[in-house]
């Protein structure tokens, strides 16, 4: 089964025959697949955990290459200068504004009433390197946006990137937390002891 075929008509797509079976080639170099669903959205806040190592961008990159996935990334706006602006934007990076007194979230929100497709990925735990506490903004622009939260596990026990659940926030952050975090608790990282609070 061709991964491409995991999108439905309205997800994000990009690339082309040769782009997806280079990330299906590198998955299979790897030795790992893709197991689960992506929700058949225009748009979406996609977070993946738990993120202990640079190989899990290597494992992702090969993921949304295989699916044909477009997704936006978030990038500092002091990046988007001379000729790196065009580039940067075409690999789907947004600019954020650190120095804005619109913060991070509400600029993300703004993005998404901007777009009328758009798939945005985001690291809750904010570094490789075993963050005490999860950052919540991804929380807070699922339901200012009133998009729907992709989990993606990167399950380095059963090399799998799996797609368990699509969540709609309830507005009740304690009780959606658990059910999120329950997701990502037993699964086994790159990095052990690089695991994030919550997750240990």
């Amino acid at each position: 089964m061709s991964y491409a075929s995991m999108l439905g008509e309205n997800v994000p797509k990009r690339g082309n025959r040769f782009s997806r079976w280079l990330g299906d080639f590198v998955l299979r170099l790897l030795g790992w697949r893709i197991i689960g669903s992506l929700p058949d959205v225009k748009k979406a806040v996609v977070i993946g955990a738990p993120h202990t190592s640079n190989r899990d961008g290597v494992v992702g990159v090969a993921c949304v290459l295989a699916l044909g996935l477009k997704i936006a990334l978030m990038g500092k706006s002091t990046m988007f200068r001379g000729p790196f602006d065009p580039m940067l934007r075409w690999l789907g990076l947004i600019p954020i504004r650190r120095d804005s007194a619109a913060g991070v979230v509400e600029q993300s929100v703004a993005k998404f009433k901007e777009r009328d497709v758009l798939f945005l990925g985001l690291a809750p735990e904010g570094t490789r390197h075993g963050a005490e506490e999860w950052k919540t903004g991804f929380y807070r622009i699922a339901l200012e946006a009133d998009v729907p939260i992709v989990l993606a596990v990167f399950d380095y026990a059963k090399c799998e990137l799996q797609l368990p659940l699509t969540l709609y926030p309830s507005g009740d952050l304690e009780a959606d937390m658990e059910t999120i975090l329950s997701h990502y608790r037993g699964v086994m990282p790159k990095h052990p002891e690089r695991l994030s609070g919550p997750l240990r």
